[in-house]
């Protein structure tokens, strides 16, 4: 078949070597100069089903009311979004906030599998580490994570209870100064550099015959046994390098189209589909279907680590989540992120040095003076997020065109299962894993 692909961040490019690999023919549509540079580009890292979990939960609302007094809490949401949040309260009534939770863990545990066949078989290397330590500063948030920790034990997802010695063991660069009551230990989850993977993954997309346009925007799409997509090409060229284990080599265009630029071109396809995050409603919307997707942002600062010979445990070894703030910090490589932060539509400049100030301050709290924040990079990114959590995968009732969207924060841990996901569906395969909830018919319940 061919097949259109529309967009390529982390979840459009894992879909397209799935397809691919499938034997597929592959175009992959992006509007940006190259894959993986909005939502995927600089996120937390986590690619664990120990992680993921709906953002609605029992006591978010109590959570919300607090950010309104709150400076550093990590909840921010406009009024605007009234709507969208009604959905999203009654998603976090705990009968709900279960269903979705093992849901999405069971999504996560065979996007990790999947993930793991892939850069073994095909030797891919990118920045990562294994463990995941949740810090807990105090009693009562041991108490409040033991609900979390029943669905990772019926999931057998494997944790253990550590105190605070054991922290520091886990974590040694940790600091000894900030009160800390004990912590969760993760062993099984990992983070990863999501686009350094991605950017390797299209390679090999590309290997099997996966072609990838760029400044490529999709404007439509019309139905049938073979959709039919407009798009307009902007330029020829990407505009950003490639990213490979050894560094930035320049990039060479991926396509050369010799059709007119800046003017609309038809194409026809055996089938369409969409991962186009947050501009998914404006291709979906004129055939009856939107979704309640909300742009749902996040911040992270990347920057070196100090390496100072008396301290070679400066940093953390893995990933470190502080449970209280939402905060996340790990090792990529010889740099450092730290990420966080829960926002729904654009905030003010001092909204937004409000919610920096916070990732600044839980660093410090933990790593003082690990980072060179002289060289820091920020970046504030939207997560198309549905209101109680999973993502929409599989067939769109649009003829010809399916769904693998809607992921929120959690798209780098469930990329890889959702793509298999997508292309034993179109294949006509039975899936691997059980996909009760991930498909459109939920949201109309």
């Amino acid at each position: 078949m061919r097949v259109a692909v529309i967009g390529a961040g982390v979840i459009g490019v894992t879909t397209a070597y799935e397809l691919a690999a499938d034997g597929h023919e592959v175009v992959v549509f992006e509007r940006r100069g190259s894959v993986a540079v909005e939502a995927s580009f600089a996120q937390a890292g986590l690619a664990s089903p120990g992680a993921v979990g709906p953002w609605a939960g029992p006591g978010a609302a109590g959570q919300l009311l607090r950010s309104l007094f709150d400076r550093h809490n990590p909840w921010r949401m406009p009024p605007s979004a009234w709507g969208w949040m009604w959905r999203w309260w009654r998603a976090g009534q705990p009968a709900a906030h279960r269903t979705n939770q093992l849901r999405m863990q069971r999504l996560a545990a065979y996007s990790r599998e999947r993930l793991h066949g892939l850069a073994a078989n095909l030797q891919l290397d990118y920045e990562r580490s294994d463990g995941h330590l949740v810090l807990l500063r105090t009693r009562k948030e041991q108490e409040q994570v033991q609900p979390a920790l029943a669905l990772l034990a019926e999931q057998g997802i494997r944790f253990d209870t550590l105190d605070t010695a054991q922290c520091h063991a886990v974590e040694p660069g940790l600091n000894t100064e900030t009160p800390l009551h004990g912590g969760i230990h993760l062993p099984g989850d990992e983070v990863g550099n999501c686009r350094q993977f991605a950017l390797l993954l299209r390679a090999e997309a590309e290997r099997l015959g996966a072609e990838f346009r760029f400044h490529a925007t999709v404007q439509a799409i019309e139905p049938g046994k073979r959709p039919r997509l407009t798009v307009v090409h902007s330029s020829h060229e990407e505009t950003t390098s490639r990213l490979t284990s050894h560094g930035d080599t320049p990039a060479v265009p991926a396509f050369q189209p010799t059709v007119p630029m800046n003017e609309p071109i038809d194409e026809t396809f055996d089938a369409v589909i969409v991962c186009a995050a947050l501009g998914s409603n404006a291709l979906l919307a004129p055939h009856g279907l939107k979704l309640p997707m909300a742009a749902v942002f996040g911040q992270s600062v990347t920057t070196p680590i100090r390496h100072h010979e008396a301290h070679p445990d400066i940093g953390p070894r893995s990933a470190v989540t502080d449970h209280r703030h939402r905060v996340v910090i790990n090792r990529l490589g010889s740099r450092l992120r730290v990420s966080g932060g829960t926002r729904m539509g654009h905030a003010a400049k001092g909204r937004q040095q409000d919610e920096l100030a916070r990732l600044y301050k839980v660093l410090d709290d933990w790593f003082p003076g690990a980072a060179r924040l002289s060289q820091a990079q920020r970046w504030s990114g939207a997560r198309p997020m549905l209101p109680d959590g999973p993502p929409v995968i599989g067939t769109s009732g649009i003829a010809g065109v399916w769904l693998n969207l809607g992921h929120g924060g959690a798209g780098w841990a469930m990329a890889c299962g959702s793509a298999r996901l997508v292309a034993d569906t179109l294949g006509g395969r039975p899936p691997a894993v059980d996909t009760d909830g991930l498909g459109l018919e939920r949201l109309a319940r």
